[in-house]
């Protein structure tokens, strides 16, 4: 089996070119990170492709002005995939993810490669209404996401032999959106317990929230500062780690002011693992996304998550047991269910373990690899049953 993955980041399409690289079905993988943010993949330098030439400044320089972001991300994106297309490997799986490979992914097609669309989050339809939403609801301007984006998303939507998602949440967001049930695969992410695992002490004495990820409107962290605000704990505090959106500044600047809330701003990893190890809970208020790989990184060391439906919750974790599941935008919900850990440490103590065997039982990255592995290979069975018995021998 060859496959060829695309991203125009990072985010777990390194994790799966590691698993296909284990199991000697990696052709290449194209990137447009550059090559100097790559070198600590582990994987072999002739099998990284990249096209850094707009990625990396926009990751740098981001305009402030939403008409200019979308301007760039757009031309990030166009190019990036004509940039693939032009240097696509010959390969029986050409697994992109969703947005940026319309053009790539035609191209593998015509040679007669299977197209596996990747879609990290929910039906971007459906992704745009909540979000148009949930700015109305914040009072913010919201112009909605780019028209060209939407249509590009849609086209490979529509090409793919099939589409592979990461929670319940994403999977029923596409077919309420008319998605056949038979088109979509559901492979929950993994979590790198080589980088997260508990290295620090709980101070049983205080009460430590985490919140971890962009700070923005769509990751609902409103609804956590109201939920924190409520929280009764003589020795409380809540950390929020991750990038300030342009729209949350004003927010920011008043939470600041509050001696309770640190506001770090964007976390390295090492750092990360510690202060996921000394919090007693991480939040994920999230109105929107697929699955954040941030709950399992908190689990493997040994933190609970309180987190809301929208965020994948559900395909790691059990309520209740591991952590809590709360609406979204419920910050009543989410105080009740911090309050109760407060109160609790047995609660906590049993909660922490708990969610440390969880994620250990899943073992790190290999189940996704292991499903993504066979998914490719049944999709080649369908389309071409002399090959599999190749593989297979």
């Amino acid at each position: 089996m060859r496959v060829v993955l695309s991203t125009i980041g990072k985010f777990h399409t390194f994790d799966l070119a590691r698993q296909m690289q284990q199991r000697g079905a990696l052709t290449a993988i194209f990137s447009g990170y550059p090559r100097f943010k790559l070198k600590n993949e582990r994987l072999p330098k002739e099998k990284v492709k990249t096209f850094p030439y707009l990625h990396a400044p926009y990751m740098r320089f981001a305009p402030r002005s939403v008409a200019a972001r979308q301007f760039w991300e757009w031309q990030d994106k166009v190019w990036f995939d004509w940039y693939m297309a032009r240097n696509l490997p010959s390969c029986d799986v050409f697994c992109g993810l969703s947005g940026s490979a319309t053009h790539s992914s035609r191209v593998a097609k015509s040679r007669g490669a299977i197209h596996v669309c990747d879609r990290a989050s929910s039906h971007i339809r459906f992704q745009d209404r909540i979000l148009r939403e949930e700015y109305d609801r914040q009072g913010i301007s919201f112009s909605g996401i780019d028209p060209r984006a939407i249509a590009r998303e849609e086209s490979e939507y529509e090409s793919a032999d099939i589409i592979t998602v990461p929670s319940t949440f994403v999977f029923n967001s596409f077919t309420e959106l008319g998605v056949p049930n038979k088109k979509l695969r559901l492979v929950p992410y993994g979590v790198d317990l080589s980088a997260f695992h508990p290295c620090a002490p709980k101070n049983d004495n205080e009460f430590h929230v985490l919140f971890v990820g962009g700070v923005s409107v769509r990751k609902g962290v409103s609804y956590l500062v109201d939920a924190f605000q409520q929280l009764q704990h003589k020795k409380k505090t809540l950390t929020l780690a991750g990038t300030i959106s342009p729209e949350m500044e004003t927010a920011v600047r008043q939470w600041r002011h509050n001696s309770q809330i640190s506001v770090l701003g964007h976390v390295p990893q090492p750092r990360l693992k510690e202060i996921m190890s000394m919090s007693h809970v991480m939040v994920l208020p999230s109105v929107e996304e697929g699955l954040a790989y941030v709950q399992g990184q908190a689990m493997a060391c040994g933190c609970p998550v309180v987190a809301t439906e929208h965020t994948g919750a559900r395909d790691l974790f059990t309520d209740g047991k591991e952590g809590f599941i709360v609406p979204i935008r419920n910050p009543n919900a989410i105080a009740k269910r911090l309050q109760s850990l407060a109160d609790s440490p047995d609660t906590r103590m049993s909660m922490s373990e708990a969610a440390l065997q969880r994620v250990q039982s899943m073992g790190g990255w290999e189940q996704y690899g292991e499903r993504m592995y066979r998914i490719f290979s049944e999709l080649i069975a369908r389309d071409y049953p002399v090959v599999l018995s190749e593989i297979a021998s």
